[in-house]
């Protein structure tokens, strides 16, 4: 259980530093921005950008799985599954959107990663939430005042 653990952080701090260097290099990017780009453009950059966060974060998630797996034998994926990499990927990303189909399950060690996973999804989702409302505020003031104006 103690490995489970130190998995589960590991996966934690990754997602973290990850989430925070993208939401970082987004917003450095975007306040650097001095074409006349629209609005919307930006917010489906913005948008994009956060989504491929998450997927990298659901990605490290189903490698963690995988070597918790495979490496150090904490369990395996049940049911409708053959256990290959796309049903981890599978896994992983129900799991970091609270989904819970069930059609899979973790045994061992991986039901703890599972619930931190789940937790840490939440967190980032949320985050990605609050960023994107600092950025619509932002850009919408930009919209009647500034370049690219769709107010």
């Amino acid at each position: 259980m103690v490995l489970a653990w130190l998995i589960a952080i590991v996966l934690v701090v990754l997602t973290v530093v990850i989430h925070y260097e993208s939401l970082r290099l987004l917003s450095g990017h975007l306040d650097a921005l001095t074409l006349p780009v629209r609005v919307r453009a930006r917010m489906v950059l913005v948008m994009l950008a956060i989504f491929l966060t998450h997927i990298v974060e659901v990605l490290i998630f189903a490698l963690g799985y995988i070597v918790a797996a495979r490496a150090f034998g904490m369990g395996t994926l049940i049911g409708e599954t053959e256990a290959s990499f796309q049903d981890f990927v599978y896994y992983s990303l129900v799991s970091y959107t609270s989904l819970g189909l069930g059609d899979i399950f973790p045994t061992g060690g991986l039901r703890l990663i599972t619930g931190i996973e789940a937790l840490t999804g939440l967190l980032m989702i949320t985050w990605s939430a609050s960023f994107t409302f600092l950025y619509m505020q932002r850009f919408w003031k930009l919209g009647r005042n500034g370049p690219g104006g769709e107010g």
